[in-house]
């Protein structure tokens, strides 16, 4: 035959598991604990800064000077809804998204 018997053997050694609602309670205990230090070290900081990053995004004006996520650093010349126009040089103004801005500079930063 191709798949071998397999006897089940029970618990007979120390102590059982506790039985009822108490039981199933301490076995899922460690579960949710690991949930809510993942909830206060991982998920809650991470959704403080979406939220610093999007108020910051809403306050952009022209004028402002900005850092890109690339590393380009321009003045906001043109806002859209979407997209920022940015001077990166005399002449030279490129379109980026608004979502790619990462930090706006202190005012006379660039020259």
């Amino acid at each position: 035959m191709f798949i071998s018997n397999a006897f089940a053997q029970t618990a007979s050694s120390g102590a059982a598991a506790p039985s009822g609602p108490l039981g199933s309670l301490t076995s899922f205990l460690p579960l949710v604990l690991m949930f809510v230090v993942l909830y206060f070290i991982m998920i809650r900081p991470q959704m403080k800064r979406q939220k610093e990053h999007r108020a910051m995004l809403d306050a952009l004006a022209k004028g402002d000077e900005v850092v890109t996520s690339g590393g380009v650093m321009g003045k906001v010349v043109s806002l859209t809804e979407s997209s920022v126009g940015l001077q990166i040089a005399a002449g030279v103004e490129v379109q980026i998204q608004r979502s790619y801005v990462v930090q706006v500079l202190p005012k006379g930063t660039m020259k």
